[in-house]
């Protein structure tokens, strides 16, 4: 019976270890915080922590796989808004972008932990690699089917788009350049690539690039 007490307890012990760990990250960041520290903040010893968790990764696995939960789940909704694939898409991406961005400038401590699950290849990071990468072959896959996008290999054109777009995907590259496309202007320019019909007039990104002229006065 104690034992089956225990096992029931399990899933909230577990998210109270989490939930201690995401607020000791924003505090001091992912990796300035210890088990240790993480077992007094909940009340508890390193020993209880670890029958939980047998490592600090794997704590930081834990909190790192709900921020890509949350976009994964942001980017499978928005797949589905709209008809056609070329808004289907945009919608996913940007809302991935807007995302990072948000978590960028509110959590940045946390925001340092994705970018080193990312960096470092996490299983957690690659799961949610390979699920964006399959809601976007997906819609990729039926814009051909539709006759919107041009043919091609739907897994080769989504890595195309996906590097094309890393810079506004990409949680170590968000706002790291002083000067690049917009989101949207990038966006637009990838969708000429991937639309079957002729493009009509192309975009001059060079222009928008372009550094203004002061004014003279």
């Amino acid at each position: 019976m104690q034992k089956r007490i225990r096992q029931a307890g399990s899933p909230c012990i577990r998210r109270r270890i989490v939930q201690t760990a995401i607020r000791l990250h924003r505090e001091i960041g992912f990796r300035k915080t210890t088990v240790a520290d993480i077992a007094r903040a909940a009340s508890m010893s390193p020993a209880n922590v670890y029958r939980f968790f047998p490592s600090k990764q794997a704590i930081e696995e834990a909190v790192v796989a709900e921020l890509f939960e949350e976009m994964s789940v942001a980017a499978t909704l928005a797949s589905c808004s709209g008809r056609l694939a070329l808004h289907r898409l945009k919608a996913t991406l940007k809302v991935i972008s807007q995302l990072q961005e948000n978590r960028l400038a509110n959590d940045s401590k946390r925001h340092e932990l994705v970018v080193a699950a990312v960096h470092e290849n996490w299983a957690v990071a690659l799961s949610y690699a390979d699920r964006i990468r399959d809601t976007v072959r997906a819609i990729i896959a039926a814009g051909q089917a539709s006759g919107e996008l041009r043919p091609g290999s739907p897994t080769a054109m989504t890595c195309c788009l996906l590097e094309a777009m890393d810079g506004y995907l990409g949680p170590s590259r968000i706002n790291t350049a002083t000067v690049r496309p917009t989101f949207d202007q990038m966006m637009d320019f990838c969708a000429g690539a991937l639309r079957h019909a002729p493009c009509g007039q192309s975009i001059d990104l060079a222009a928008d690039l372009r550094p203004k002229a002061v004014a003279q006065g």
